[in-house]
C-alpha cells in the first residue's frame, strides 16, 4: 500500500521557514520605505547603489526560500539556521551602509536572535548571539559614514552658526525618532512571539489533556478487558453443562409428541452456541497482536464480509442499503476484528430499538476529504435524550434499556485508535443517526 505520511517534526519545520519568508518579506519592505523616506523625503545622502543592491540581494534569498518552500524535501535545523545567519549578515551590510552602531536600527540584530530562540534548539540560539554580538561590535569602529553631514555642517558653522546649531537639532531629532522606532518595534515583536508562545503553550496544554483523557478511556478499556476475561473464562463451564442438558432434553422428549418444546430447546441450543461462539472469538482475539488481528482488504469486500455477519445474527431485520456511486469501495481498508464487532454492535443496537417492518437505514457516502469512507447507521426507535448524550462514548452506560452499555464505549475506542471519528445525534424525523468516518489506503 501507499500512504502519505508526513512526521510532524517536519511539518513544523517547513512551517518556521515559511514564517522566516513572510518576516523577510515585512523586512524588504520596510527597509525599502525607510530607504525612500530617508532620501525623497528627508532628504539624506545615503549609498543608494549599495543599499539597493543590498536589499536586492536579500530579496534573491527570499525568491529561493518561496522556491524551496514549493518542494517535498524536509527542511532541517540547519537550514533555518543557515538562512538566519545570511539575514544577521544582510542586516549587518545594511548598518555598515548607514553609520554601523550608530544607526538607531541596530535594534533590528534582536530579531534573528529571538527567532532563533524560538524555533530553533538552545545550541543554535548561542551561536546567533555570539555572530550578532561579534558583528556590532565590528561596527563600532568601521562603518562607512552616513553622509558628509559633518564636513557640510562645519563648513556650514563658519558661514551661519545658526544655520549649524539647526542642522544638528535636525540630525539629532532624526536620530531620537528612528530609537523611538525602535522601541516600537521592539515592543510589537515581543508581544507577537509571547502571544504565539502562550498560544502554543495553551495547545500543548489542550493536547496533554486529550492524551489524559485518553489514558483513562485506556485505563477503563483495559479494566472491562481484564473483566471480560474473567467471565468468559468463568462463563465457559455453565454453559458447557446447559448444552449437555439441552441434548439430553433434546433425546429424553420425543419431537413427534413435544413438538413446542423441541422447537424452544433448539432456539435455546442456537442461543448457547451462539455464547459459546463468541467466547471463542474473544479467547482467540485475546492473544493477537494488532499487525495479526487486522489486514488490508479491499472496502467493498470488508462491507460484504460485515453485513453477512450481522445478517446470520439478524436474519429477522429489514435492512435498507443506500450506496453512493462515488463511494471508493475500491480502495482498502485495516479490517480489525475489533473493527468488525464494532459495526456489528451498532447495527445490532439499531436493530434492537427499531420496529421490524421499518427496519434500519445504512448508507456508505465518500468524505469531504480524501482515502476516507463515511457510514451512516440510522434507527427509527426513540432516539437518545440529552443526558444520554453527553455519556455517550466517555464512559460505559448502565442503562442497558438503551441496548448501549459497554459495546458502544468500546466502539468509540475502537474507531478512535484507528484514526477514525463518530458523531451521534437525533434525526428530526424521529430516531437517532450514527456517523462513522474511517480513514482508507491505496492499494500499491
Amino acid at each position: 500500500m501507499l500512504v502519505n505520511f508526513i512526521p510532524k517534526t517536519e511539518i513544523s519545520a517547513k512551517e518556521n521557514l515559511q514564517w522566516l519568508f513572510i518576516l523577510r518579506n515585512l523586512m524588504i519592505g520596510g527597509e525599502s520605505l525607510l530607504l525612500l523616506i530617508s532620501i525623497d523625503i528627508l532628504h539624506i545622502p545615503l549609498h543608494q547603489d549599495a543599499l539597493w543592491l543590498t536589499i536586492l540581494a536579500i530579496g534573491s534569498v527570499n525568491l529561493y526560500t518561496w522556491m524551496r518552500l514549493q518542494t517535498d524535501m524536509p527542511v532541517t535545523e540547519m537550514e533555518i539556521f543557515s538562512q538566519l545567519a545570511l539575514d544577521v549578515f544582510a542586516i549587518a551590510a545594511l548598518l555598515y551602509l548607514t553609520g554601523g552602531a550608530t544607526n538607531p536600527f541596530t535594534w533590528i540584530f534582536l530579531l534573528p536572535v529571538i527567532l532563533t530562540a524560538i524555533i530553533l534548539p538552545h545550541a543554535y540560539t548561542w551561536y546567533t548571539v555570539i555572530l550578532t554580538t561579534t558583528l556590532y561590535t565590528f561596527l563600532i569602529p568601521f562603518h562607512a559614514t552616513l553622509t558628509t553631514v559633518e564636513p557640510h555642517l562645519m563648513h556650514m558653522s563658519a558661514i551661519s552658526p545658526a544655520m549649524h546649531t539647526m542642522q544638528e537639532e535636525e540630525f539629532f531629532n532624526f536620530h531620537i525618532f528612528g530609537m523611538w522606532f525602535g522601541f516600537v518595534c521592539s515592543a510589537g515583536l515581543v508581544a507577537f512571539f509571547a502571544v504565539e508562545l502562550s498560544n502554543t503553550i495553551k495547545a500543548g496544554e489542550r493536547t496533554l489533556a486529550e492524551a489524559r483523557e485518553r489514558s483513562l478511556q485506556d485505563d477503563r478499556i483495559i479494566s472491562l478487558g481484564t473483566l471480560a476475561a474473567s467471565a468468559a473464562h468463568d462463563m465457559g463451564t455453565p454453559l458447557g453443562t446447559m448444552a449437555i442438558i439441552m441434548h439430553e432434553l433434546k433425546d429424553d422428549y420425543s419431537p413427534e409428541v413435544h413438538t413446542e418444546l423441541h422447537d424452544k430447546i433448539h432456539i435455546m441450543q442456537d442461543q448457547i452456541n451462539r455464547c459459546k461462539q463468541a467466547l471463542s472469538v474473544m479467547s482467540a482475539s485475546a492473544g493477537e497482536l494488532r499487525a495479526e488481528s487486522g489486514h488490508i482488504t479491499i472496502l467493498s469486500d470488508y462491507l460484504d464480509d460485515v453485513i453477512n455477519q450481522w445478517r446470520s445474527q439478524q436474519p429477522e431485520v429489514k435492512l435498507n442499503l443506500h450506496i453512493d456511486p462515488n463511494a471508493p469501495l475500491n480502495d482498502g481498508i485495516l479490517a480489525e476484528l475489533t473493527l468488525t464487532h464494532s459495526l456489528i454492535n451498532i447495527l445490532n443496537n439499531a436493530a434492537d430499538v427499531t420496529p421490524i417492518e421499518k427496519g434500519i437505514d445504512l448508507m456508505i457516502d465518500p468524505c469531504e476529504t480524501e482515502h476516507c469512507i463515511a457510514i451512516k447507521i440510522r434507527d427509527y426507535g426513540p432516539g437518545f435524550s440529552d443526558a444520554l448524550m453527553n455519556k455517550i462514548g466517555k464512559m460505559p452506560i448502565d442503562e442497558s434499556n438503551h441496548g448501549l452499555g459497554v459495546g458502544l464505549f468500546l466502539t468509540y475506542s475502537t474507531i478512535s485508535r484507528l484514526g477514525g471519528k463518530i458523531d451521534i445525534n437525533n434525526s428530526s424525523t424521529g430516531g437517532a443517526c450514527i456517523s462513522i468516518s474511517l480513514p482508507l489506503v491505496t492499494p500499491s
